[in-house]
């Protein structure tokens, strides 16, 4: 009896230290990724406390959206008593009686003053995104730092999305990440207010899912041999009988679950099926599968392999049958209206040579192997259609025709999400050049290997302009909006991936939900460097990020030439010479000489950082 009642007596007494112990701060300022459509100071300021209560105004307290943030607050050592009325010291959470049509679906309204945080919205969806709103309100360390007592200015926010479709893809084919690293990523997708979930499952490298009437998928097509410890492109050539320990695929157990896992955080998963291209996986499986008088033996790739002539075979009906098999199985699994079916590189040499594609091409009256494509994409959309599903693809479903109902994704640049639009198709842009997160971030000499003869900053992910120009107002109403993408080429780890992915993702999270007018590259540029704290108390690796400044260089009333120096690093210093070989610290504008160059040496905490740069002048006046 008294050993139980000392037990209670040291319980009682450690939970009371623990909440006593907690650390107390006050929020100077906010740092919100993606930037709110409208924010306002107020007066005054809330204290969040062990204290303070919830409340849950016309939704369930059992609902998906209340059992997420109550869990995140347990998380984070608050776990506020849920009361039936508002009340004084109090996080309320309402869904609107009489809608708000300024907020659509996934917009809502946060205030903050002295007595509650209330969050409104139309759906719960809003009521989610304003909970991920104040989550980053609160200091970044909290996922660390056991904190008793936040005190948070007041302030009144309004937000909803600029675009509907806020995607980040990964690529899992090329290496295999498990499910918990996919759960990790869409947190981080959640965490921004992104929303699409683009899953490419199939590829040359290895089919990733499990596909029951075709078992052969996943014994052969889901593994090859194990080369990750040699560089991408120098892998040592396959031993006879060596075994493939490299790969796996998900479970329908583990799709299910991931997929769960992403309504919870209202992330729609969309899965990619690879047509008619980039299946070696697929032809190792069931050679059968490819062009007659096809006698290359198909592997499972562990390297580049380019150009990706592995194609299924447009002439044979068994080949349609089969994807009809796998689209039956691929259905019940994602609740998404929608399914991408690829398109893209598929190198057509084998189809030219092919008797049986050949002859599916006169007799369906077509004019190449283009419409070859074209005619299999339009089948697959009218099998889909009927089950709920409709199609998007690469750009390149466009060269053999499609239908208008097929959504494109416009990856080769802008021109084809363009003239996808003119037609009257929805278009999704991903174009390589402002959203491929494989790419260098920054100088190749200094960053780990990614995909060769490629750049892609911060800075110029920030400048991504998902509506072009060129469109009318009703075709604009067809860009749906924007994604990044990671192909994983040159990244085997979780860490490697998330290096890529961050900061990049956050630029690229507020262009497809800010407003342009509000977005502010020195303001993105101060909220990243908090934002590096936060993501690193989550456990995320983030990428260093450039420090190659550029330069702009402005032309006067007067003929003279004045030139400014920006960067990318928050904290960066830049030291500069004009020719004279005397650095001085940047503070602002200078004035530099036609055809003269700029020396520029970039500090980051002391340290010098990658090189010295030489800007040309010319080239750079505006």
């Amino acid at each position: 009896m008294q050993k139980r009642l000392y037990s209670a007596c040291l319980l009682m007494v450690l939970t009371l230290l623990a909440v006593s112990c907690g650390k107390k701060v006050v929020v100077e300022s906010y740092a919100i990724i993606p930037e709110p459509v409208e924010m306002t100071d107020g007066k005054g300021s809330f204290a969040l406390t062990t204290k303070t209560t919830c409340y849950v105004g016309n939704i369930g307290q059992n609902d998906a959206s209340i059992k997420y943030i109550s869990r995140v607050l347990r998380q984070w050592h608050f776990n506020p008593v849920l009361v039936g009325t508002p009340e004084s010291n109090c996080l309320q959470f309402i869904l609107n009686e009489d809608l708000d049509t300024s907020l659509g679906e996934e917009g809502y309204n946060l205030e903050i003053n002295k007595d509650y945080v209330r969050v409104s919205a139309n759906t719960e969806k809003g009521l989610f995104y304003g909970f991920q709103t104040f989550m980053q309100m609160l200091p970044e360390d909290i996922a660390e730092v056991r904190y008793s007592r936040i005190v948070l200015p007041a302030c009144k926010i309004k937000d909803f999305p600029a675009y509907q479709w806020r995607g980040s893809h990964f690529d899992v084919s090329r290496h295999f990440f498990g499910v918990s690293q996919i759960k990790k990523h869409l947190d981080l997708m959640a965490s921004y207010k992104l929303n699409k979930f683009h899953w490419h499952l199939t590829d040359d490298h290895g089919w990733r899912i499990e596909i029951s009437k075709y078992p052969q998928l996943n014994d052969i097509g889901s593994w090859r041999v194990d080369r990750d410890n040699q560089p991408w492109g120098e892998a040592d050539p396959a031993k006879p009988g060596e075994p493939r320990t490299n790969g796996g695929y998900y479970t329908k157990d583990e799709v299910e679950e991931i997929v769960a896992y992403a309504a919870e955080r209202n992330i729609e998963v969309i899965p990619e099926i690879e047509i008619p291209g980039h299946c070696c996986a697929v032809l190792e499986a069931y050679p059968s599968f490819a062009c007659a008088n096809d006698d290359t033996t198909y592997t499972v790739q562990f390297g580049p392999y380019w150009p990706p002539r592995a194609i299924l075979c447009g002439g044979n009906d068994s080949v349609l049958l089969f994807l009809k098999d796998v689209m039956d199985e691929i259905i019940p699994l994602f609740p998404s209206s929608y399914i991408h079916i690829g398109g893209d590189e598929a190198v057509k040499d084998n189809w030219r040579r092919c008797p049986r594609c050949q002859q599916r091409i006169r007799q369906l009256g077509l004019k190449n192997e283009e419409e070859l494509q074209g005619w299999m994409v339009v089948e697959m959309e009218k099998y889909l259609k009927p089950k709920g599903k409709n199609i998007i693809g690469w750009d390149e479903i466009l060269d053999g025709g499609v239908s208008k109902s097929a959504t494109v994704m416009s990856w080769r640049g802008s021109q084809g999400g363009v003239a996808a639009a003119r037609r009257g198709n929805d278009v999704i842009m991903s174009p390589l050049d402002f959203c491929y997160l494989n790419f260098y971030q920054a100088n190749p000499d200094f960053q780990p290997p990614a995909m060769p003869n490629s750049l892609l900053t911060l800075h110029k992910v920030y400048q991504f302009d998902p509506s072009p120009a060129g469109l009318s107002a009703a075709q604009r109403n067809h860009i749906l909006g924007g994604q990044a993408n990671l192909w994983t080429e040159y990244i085997n780890t979780p860490e490697m991936a998330e290096y890529m992915l961050l900061p990049r993702l956050c630029a690229m999270a507020e262009v497809l939900w800010s407003p342009k007018e509000s977005r502010q590259w020195p303001w993105f540029r101060s909220k990243v460097a908090r934002h590096r704290i936060r993501l690193a108390a989550n456990a995320y690796t983030i990428g260093s990020g450039s420090f190659q400044p550029w330069l702009s260089v402005a032309r006067q009333p007067d003929g003279s030439l004045l030139a400014t120096l920006d960067w990318e690093v928050e904290g960066t210093h830049l030291y500069y010479h004009t020719g004279d070989g005397k650095f001085q610290r940047y503070s602002g504008p200078f004035a530099v000489s036609k055809d003269s160059e700029v020396t520029v040496m970039a500090f980051y905490h002391g340290l010098l950082k990658e090189k010295a740069y030489r800007l040309k002048v010319d080239g750079n006046v505006k």
